[in-house]
């Protein structure tokens, strides 16, 4: 019998160098607005290849940021996907806006371009595409819908840094876009993110908006506009240059560890592995699996979390959270492939410094937990 291993979710890769440069910065006495924001926010332009890069505290933030430089305010409607994280819908309600969604595609679990069109009103201002997972929406659809009927588009491109639509990377399609730094993203800054964009608008009001509202020349008491405090510190900008230095490599690794899941698992009956659109480079934040009908996920989930490998159902639809059921006028059934991606999917544990045989243990187990969780 083998021996039980304890294998977690996600863990971030942080190597010597970050740890000696937030050690000057800590060293420096200079722990906030410095060299090294500048520096980070530089990085994330040339890797996303826009013109500007505005380092934030969480993706979140970023999101929020953008969605009030794109204007949206009381009575907006703006469309996005119910598949994602409630940090994509929250800054729409946070500007007095609703989300409008609309279903995904059983595959990709980004949302379906032809239902945009059904759900545009007089009221729509925008649409906020969630590039799930690590690979990208069908851009050239969703913009053409969007420049035929005059709207803004958010990207959350949060979970998806370095995917590429059709050789063009996620992030440079919209107005404006955002990047997330949580411990279990393709690269960290412990909590961060980004935003990046062409538009000098965009980035002004961004800067000022993170900065309690400050003007342009960033006076220390002299605010223009009603702000927040979303400033990412310099300790975290310090890990996210050295991180974005080496965000190639660490992507290449999750590709190769995401094909190997893909070929251990693809053989085990009763288990659907993540499909990738052809046109499409995923860059793999999570790594999930479906299970047939035939299985309840939950008790698959009881099994692997008893036998050490951690696991989580990975979105819940947004829509039946208990306070959108509340605030919107969703009810389930709404967006069946969207339930029912929710009810069968789980994740399983992916990071870069995964072994073999820990890769090993846990299609072993994921066997075992099918077979253990069937209604038959």
């Amino acid at each position: 019998m083998k021996k039980q291993m304890k294998i977690p979710l996600a863990k971030p890769y942080i190597g010597e160098e970050e740890v000696t440069e937030v050690t000057k910065v800590v060293k420096s006495g200079w722990l906030s607005i410095g060299p090294y924001l500048k520096k980070f926010e530089e990085g994330a332009a040339k890797f996303a290849g826009t013109k500007y890069a505005v380092a934030v505290n969480s993706g979140t933030s970023g999101l929020h940021l953008c969605v009030k430089a794109a204007g949206i305010k009381q009575g907006d409607e703006v469309i996005t996907s119910p598949f994602s994280f409630i940090a994509s819908s929250n800054p729409i309600i946070f500007e007095g806006g609703k989300p409008v969604f609309v279903d995904v595609d059983e595959k990709t679990y980004n949302m379906r371009p032809e239902l945009i069109e059904e759900a545009i009103t007089e009221k729509t201002k925008a649409i906020l595409p969630v590039h799930i997972f690590g690979q990208s929406c069908e851009m050239d659809e969703i913009m053409k819908i969007a420049e035929e009927h005059d709207l803004k588009v958010i990207e959350d491109a949060c979970e998806s840094i370095g995917a590429t639509y059709k050789g063009k990377k996620v992030g440079t399609f919209g107005e404006s876009a955002v990047f997330a730094f949580y411990p279990n993203k393709q690269m960290t800054t412990g909590e961060g993110g980004v935003i990046v964009t062409d538009s000098e608008k965009v980035t002004k009001l961004s800067r000022s908006y993170r900065n309690q509202g400050r003007g342009e020349v960033e006076e220390w008491l002299d605010h223009v506009r009603i702000g927040y405090n979303f400033r990412m510190d310099e300790m975290s900008a310090a890990v996210g240059t050295v991180q974005m230095k080496r965000l190639p490599w660490m992507i290449k690794e999750r590709q190769r560890i995401a094909e190997t899941y893909n070929k251990k698992l693809g053989k085990i009956d009763g288990v659907i592995t993540p499909h990738t659109a052809p046109h499409n480079t995923n860059t793999w934040f999570v790594y999930t699996i479906r299970v047939d009908e035939g299985i309840n996920r939950d008790k698959a989930m009881e099994y692997l979390n008893k036998n050490g490998v951690a696991s989580k159902p990975y979105f819940p639809s947004l829509h039946l959270q208990p306070i959108y059921k509340e605030l919107l006028p969703y009810k389930e059934g709404d967006f069946p492939v969207s339930e029912a991606i929710s009810k069968s999917i789980l994740a399983l544990p992916f990071f870069i410094t995964l072994t073999n045989e820990e890769i090993e243990y846990v299609t072993e187990k994921v066997g075992e937990a099918v077979n253990s969780a069937s209604k038959k």
